[in-house]
């Protein structure tokens, strides 16, 4: 192991106050992963840290059964599903334990239905937040964002996956790395499956073809972690905003999921935020298209979500305005679609342009990406966009903005017009700037909605004059009711700018999108009775993740 990674660790572990998240990387199973958390997890016991095993599963290997003999060992819980007793992380346990570091495998893990939290990396949130520290294991085939490169190189489909985020905040990330004539040794030898199974796994998912595919795979995104993580370090003081990613969603277009994941690479890549956009025409509208439509507009707009994007939706008749105008608006330098389910008799006689076609005339100094969303596409790494001559801007928080008296929680169900009203007031009391700030947020609401994202909402207002960024944050744990979404709308984040703030506003909206994908801290705040307590919350969250003040 190498000893200068796991002493900064260490260092970490001594000045901080909230819980820190190191990943073992690998590209396959039998790579060493596990090993090598047992093994920083007994140099850390050594160095008087209080460690102890959260969840570790041995699969009968002699030598993780070794190393586990010098750990304590958290009781795991057992379920009952269908029959047949199941053993999870016992998550209260661990909490109630309160060590210094917990060690947890398998981070892509789903949980027993009914459980507390639906997957592991939920679990792992919510020991994060309660201050403890985790070393954890993860294969790279396990990131959403992979999926159908992953299907492409080694023809399987992963059904465990965690969003990218998990690994995209972590704080330390280590690569675990065997050459693939090595770990087919192993496996011949028995080190990784039990006999039954190593000769079908040689002949299938070892082969050396994939393994070097996953090898390969694995290493590029280790280096675009390194390459985001350094370019923070390198432009914290920019106030320069890149020009951002949309990629533009159908509720009809084939393979939706294939775009998204396509969508969240290249942001990846370049380091920068991204939306995703529906534009919801008359023939859309919730009351118009089948519940079947219904569910898989819905299913894509949360995969959208939990891959990092800011969901909106927009209402329009003219889709290539629709999306210019959006493009405009956000400062996006490229648009991504998908090809289109077939063209119609005037786009073929050229009598009427396709949507890439107008986009391509129309939305003149944007980048066109149109990913073939028939077929499965080439993976990212054979068309890489390329490196921003733009630096990064460091992430600032939401916390710095929020006051107590700008946070109004709701005990009882309430209706979007109301709520909107009333965070407009917390935010402009007198009662002229009121009715301006009312009127344009409803109006703004009526043009484009963003009352879709399942649970929470991001309205938005840039003003014409220099005034500072103000949020109002509304929580409503019953939900709005008149807001048509299959998840009820709880937390409402009001954000207002000036015209001349568009990168403090994207990165605000960064900052409410970040909030809404950790599940604990949700959970948090929608329990809190005092505004106090979720202004509190989110500032310590925040500081935690060490985001920026506000200048």
């Amino acid at each position: 192991m190498n000893e200068d990674k796991a002493n900064r660790f260490l260092r970490l572990i001594q000045r901080s106050a909230r819980g820190r998240l190191k990943i073992y990387l690998g590209y396959c199973a039998g790579v060493g992963k596990t090993y090598r958390m047992l093994q920083e997890g007994l140099a850390l016991k050594n160095d008087d840290i209080d460690v102890v095993v959260g969840f570790v599963e041995t699969h009968g290997r002699s030598d993780i059964i070794r190393l586990l003999e010098g750990f304590e060992v958290i009781p795991r819980s057992i379920r009952e599903y269908k029959g047949i007793k199941v053993e999870e992380m016992d998550v209260d346990a661990v909490l109630a334990r309160k060590p210094a570091v917990a060690l947890i495998d398998e981070l892509a893990h789903t949980n027993v239905p009914e459980s507390r939290n639906g997957k592991r990396y939920q679990d792992v949130q919510e020991i994060l937040a309660a201050g403890i520290h985790v070393i954890t294991t993860l294969n790279v085939q396990h990131l959403e964002s992979l999926y159908d490169t992953v299907e492409r190189l080694v023809g399987v489909k992963v059904r465990e996956r965690l969003p990218d985020s998990m690994i995209t905040e972590a704080d330390q990330i280590v690569n675990v790395d065997l050459t693939p004539e090595d770990l087919r040794k192993r496996l011949e030898e028995g080190k990784i499956y039990k006999e039954d199974k190593i000769r079908t796994a040689l002949e299938h998912f070892f082969t050396r073809a994939h393994l070097e595919n996953l090898r390969e795979l694995t290493l590029r995104e280790l280096a675009a972690q390194i390459d985001a993580h350094r370019q923070d370090l390198e432009n914290e003081e920019s106030t320069a905003m890149p020009d951002q990613i949309m990629v533009c969603l159908s509720s009809r277009g084939p393979n939706g999921d294939l775009l998204l994941r396509y969508a969240s690479r290249f942001a990846g890549r370049l380091n920068k935020n991204w939306y995703a956009l529906y534009v919801q025409t008359a023939a859309e509208d919730p009351l118009h298209i089948d519940i079947p439509t219904q569910n898989s507009l819905s299913r894509t707009l949360t995969l959208a979500k939990q891959l990092g994007a800011i969901v909106f939706t927009y209402k329009g008749e003219d889709l290539g305005a629709t999306i210019i105008r959006f493009a405009r608006e956000y400062h996006v330098g490229h648009i991504i679609i998908g090809t289109p389910v077939r063209r119609t008799l005037r786009q073929k006689l050229g009598i009427k342009k396709t949507l890439a076609e107008r986009l391509i005339l129309e939305a003149r100094g944007i980048n066109l990406v149109v990913v073939d969303t028939h077929h499965s596409p080439s993976a990212l790494e054979e068309a890489q966009p390329e490196k921003p001559p733009l630096s990064v801007p460091k992430k600032i928080g939401m916390s710095g903005y929020l006051l107590p008296g700008h946070v109004l929680i709701w005990e009882n169900a309430a209706l979007k017009e109301e709520v909107l009203r009333d965070l407009a007031r917390s935010l402009h009391p007198a009662e002229d700037d009121f009715r301006k700030i009312h009127s344009l947020l409803l109006q703004r609401e009526k043009e484009s909605s963003t009352f879709f994202n399942e649970g929470v909402a991001f309205p938005h207002l840039r003003l014409e004059d220099d005034s500072p960024p103000r949020i109002a944050l509304g929580i409503i744990p019953r939900g709005i009711a008149d807001a048509s979404t299959v998840e009820p709308v709880r937390m409402v984040f009001l954000i207002v700018t000036s015209l001349r703030q568009i990168d403090t506003q994207a990165k605000l909206l960064a900052a409410a999108s970040r909030i809404a994908g950790n599940k604990f801290l949700v959970d948090t705040l929608l329990a809190a009775k005092k505004p106090e307590k979720v202004s509190r919350e989110i500032a310590r969250w925040e500081k935690q993740g060490t985001v920026a003040a506000p200048q």
